[in-house]
């Protein structure tokens, strides 16, 4: 990196970028301090430079018999790379040098340390990562210890590392010794949007994100069920990678229900305003893992940018915010009688003044708390300030 060409910025993710909105967000940072080159799952991001697709049936964790294998006799150094996602990425990465690499997730931390160039490596944890999907025995027994170890091996010799939560930041400084800053999954501030006004006929519930097993989507379709006539729940999903039974009998059973509404998905940038027209978004997620009760997930922040209430389960981090902000409300449990019980009781007058504390805390719930942190980071990594990359260019504040 030298005063005559932009920062060599690599951003690795194991997801579709194109549909992961914390990422497309650090990305819009990542494109104004230089030249960005995204590894990935899917086509290339419309903020990236350059891009190196990952084949999406490669799975990014070692879950072949060897790997296994070695997972369960604890030989992590031999495995750390032996992931086919991880394997295909670093044969993709040969002879490529860059400044600074942006790590998504632990899981691309051994990866990252393997770049040429010697640059500087930002980790941003999406989650607490040994207990990711600590519900599932496999994972408890094979994947959690290695994802310990990938942790506090890497972790320590990162120049930066953030995550999503206040909580979690802490067990991450508490665990590994590693200083970890707040980027949490906040979207950009909506403007232009108001509290729709409420039908007279009908409360309109909505759901938005990934269709995968232990998000409780069924608990929403009994619920809006059960709740009657005059209450109709939509669903914006997007089907999960890893395959397609899940969805299937999903599928089904929307089908099955007089008020359930299946959508086309929709882009992260026009979240917001597809989700404008409804009052109340709806999210039940139990506390299988220490990431799901700590959880602060992007959903809340999409509602609070459409500018709608909000139902939740109960959350260490969500309950905080619903109540401090006086958007919602949550309920007593994570099943679909007690989302019914919650939604039941609300008036109409309640739900309207839900919308409008919504709107209210719209501007304060907004990125531009984590965007700031994010520019401080790439000021830091590569010394220099957005308009130091191409003055006058039309990447500029893109």
């Amino acid at each position: 990196m030298t005063a005559s060409r932009p920062a060599r910025i690599l951003c690795i993710s194991f997801s579709d970028i194109t549909a992961d909105a914390r990422v497309l967000r650090q990305l819009d940072v990542l494109s104004r301090y230089g030249h960005v080159t995204t590894l990935s799952y899917g086509p290339r991001p419309a903020a990236a430079d350059d891009h190196i697709e990952i084949d999406s049936a490669l799975p990014s964790l070692p879950q072949t018999l060897g790997g296994v294998l070695k997972l369960g006799l604890r030989r992590y150094a031999s495995v750390e790379l032996d992931a086919p996602a991880v394997k295909a990425a670093h044969r993709l990465l040969a002879g490529r040098e860059f400044d600074v690499v942006v790590a998504n997730e632990a899981r691309a931390l051994p990866l990252a340390f393997t770049v040429a160039g010697s640059p500087k490596i930002w980790c941003d944890l999406h989650e607490w990562a040994p207990a990711e999907r600590s519900h599932v025995l496999s994972w408890r027994l094979l994947v959690a210890p290695f994802m310990d170890w990938v942790c506090a091996r890497y972790l320590p010799r990162v120049d930066v590392a953030t995550s999503v939560g206040a909580a979690i930041c802490s067990m991450y400084e508490e665990r590994y010794g590693v200083t970890t800053e707040l980027v949490r999954n906040a979207r950009p501030f909506a403007d232009g949007l108001g509290p729709s006004p409420m039908e007279n006929d009908r409360i309109r519930l909505v759901h938005s994100g990934g269709a995968v097993p232990g998000r409780n989507i069924e608990a929403l379709i009994d619920a809006v069920d059960d709740l009657g006539d005059g209450y109709s729940l939509d669903l914006f999903l997007i089907a999960a990678r890893q395959g397609d039974a899940y969805w299937k009998k999903l599928l089904a059973r929307i089908e099955a229900s007089p008020r359930t509404t299946l959508h086309e998905p929709t882009t992260p940038s026009g979240l917001p305003a597809a989700l404008n027209p409804y009052d109340l978004g709806v999210y039940l997620l139990p506390p299988h893992t220490p990431n799901h009760r700590l959880a602060l997930p992007n959903k809340l922040f999409d509602f609070v940018q459409a500018r709608i209430g909000v139902v939740f389960g109960p959350g260490d981090e969500t309950s905080r915010v619903i109540d401090d902000n006086g958007i919602g409300a949550v309920t007593a449990g994570y099943e679909a009688d007690d989302l019914t019980a919650t939604i039941s009781a609300l008036s109409r007058e309640q739900i309207a003044a839900f919308k409008q504390a919504a709107d209210a805390a719209a501007e304060r719930l907004s990125s531009d708390a984590d965007i700031a942190v994010e520019e401080r980071i790439m000021a830091r990594l590569t010394g220099s300030r957005p308009q130091d990359v191409d003055e006058g260019s039309d990447r500029i504040g893109e």
